[in-house]
């Protein structure tokens, strides 16, 4: 995997997430969960902080997507 993106697919209920080196999927109804466990991961070790930004604007952006924004 080369591509950072986080895809929602409505029909199946499910994100997405693909970054560099890894990816999953997940159920679509968990989108905000997952946002607020990569702000908190970036908040607890502020050493990585700058690891999680891209994840976290992925799933902002997918949040803003689902929520029609």
């Amino acid at each position: 995997m080369s591509e950072n993106t986080c895809e929602i697919d409505r029909a199946a209920g499910t994100f997405t997430l693909n970054l560099e080196t890894w990816g999953n999927t997940y159920p679509l109804d968990t989108l905000e969960r997952w946002l607020a466990f990569y702000r908190e991961q970036r908040d607890l070790f502020p050493k990585s902080r700058n690891s999680y930004d891209k994840t976290i604007a992925l799933l902002e952006q997918a949040l803003a997507e689902r929520d029609g924004g």
